[in-house]
């Protein structure tokens, strides 16, 4: 574990960070956690640059994760995260090699960390915009490095790391294209990137349930679940920013809940509760419980509990390198399409005339 020091980043961290040196910052104040760099929120974010999207309120997400790491009951809502994270793990244990350096892309409590072992991944940088969830990262193997940053500025020096993961956080980025591109620029040639996302069926019990409610109770409804990217949209995404050998799956994650009113207060518990600009400050009592017997109705089961499915998007993608197997040239093959028939009765005749 490296070093910390009360006002400055240690030597091996300063090496990483892009424009490296000593600073000072209120968050290295508390002694007792292990952060090893600075102020880079004040850095200017992809969502203020000109031209760039400004869908949700960074700020407003930022104080929803602090709020839900200061509830003393913080652990009881990590259950989907932990999945999530173990899940990407898995798909870093697919990869055949050992990565000596390791970025957790809005990392939370640590949450694919700690399914990681040292003999895949030596060492690692955790980064998010919570410093509280910082303060209450698992236990893992290998040594870590905290750096409260952002997901919308990444503050490494280019071809720094060689795997980059993010479970469950780039789904409230700004700029996703945007920062897609960072992702590929800090990875080295042949660096491997494997994060997980919601994806765009998400919450559609919750959505549906409280659109019917605001049209039967208000005339109109606003947006109360955020708008989230279509698996269709990820494989470009990623090649646009750079990456090839590309693969992309879903899965989904059905959790069973008492009602409607537990699927928010659990959103709220992780830090999940929507911070679009355009989303609505209030929800009146009687949508509410409209909503609540909507959600029942249409999507209870026969115990009386109402499901929540959350679809996650996973995907991979590799910085190109020389070594990496590429397409052949179009008009190289050897065999032909229309061969295929033959050899296929070919086989069959031979079958056949065994006695």
């Amino acid at each position: 574990m490296s070093n910390l020091t009360r006002n400055g980043v240690c030597a091996f961290c300063r090496g990483v960070l892009r424009g490296g040196g000593t600073v000072s910052h209120p968050f290295l104040q508390n002694s007792r956690v292990n952060v090893n760099a600075v102020n880079l929120l004040q850095r200017q974010p992809l969502s203020s640059r000109p031209g760039g999207m400004n869908v949700f309120d960074r700020g407003m997400k930022k104080r929803q994760k602090n709020w839900a790491s200061a509830l003393h009951d913080h652990h009881k809502y990590d259950y989907l995260r932990d999945e999530v994270g173990s899940r990407v793990a898995d798909r870093v244990y697919d990869i055949a090699r050992t990565f000596p350096l390791a970025l957790d892309l809005g990392c939370g409590k640590s949450h694919i960390a700690e399914h990681l072992s040292k003999e895949i991944v030596e060492r690692i940088f955790l980064t998010d915009i919570s410093d509280g969830l910082l303060r209450q990262k698992k236990p893992s193997e290998m040594p870590t490095h905290s750096v409260m940053a952002d997901e919308e500025f990444l503050p490494f020096r280019e071809n720094t790391f060689d795997l980059v993961v993010s479970s469950l956080s780039m789904h409230w980025i700004n700029d996703l294209p945007g920062a897609l591109r960072q992702v590929q620029q800090v990875l080295k040639p042949d660096g491997v990137f494997i994060g997980a996302m919601v994806g765009g069926e998400t919450l559609y019990e919750l959505r549906c349930s409280l659109q019917l409610a605001e049209l039967e109770r208000e005339g109109g409804f606003s947006p109360h679940v955020s708008p989230y990217t279509a698996v269709t949209d990820l494989g470009n995404l990623l090649s646009q920013a750079g990456f090839n050998m590309l693969t992309v799956d879903v899965d989904e994650i059905q959790v069973h809940y008492p009602g409607m009113l537990e699927v928010m207060s659990d959103l709220q518990g992780m830090g999940e509760s929507n911070c679009a600009w355009n989303r609505k400050a209030l929800l009146h009592r009687d949508t509410i419980l409209a909503a609540a017997a909507i959600y029942k109705e249409m999507y209870g089961h026969e115990d009386r509990s109402v499901p929540a499915t959350f679809e996650i998007l996973y995907m991979i993608g590799w910085k190109p390198h020389e070594s990496q197997a590429k397409p052949a040239k179009r008009g190289s093959a050897t065999a032909s399409f229309a061969d295929l028939s033959k050899i296929s009765q070919s086989g069959t005749s031979n079958k056949t005339d065994k006695p």
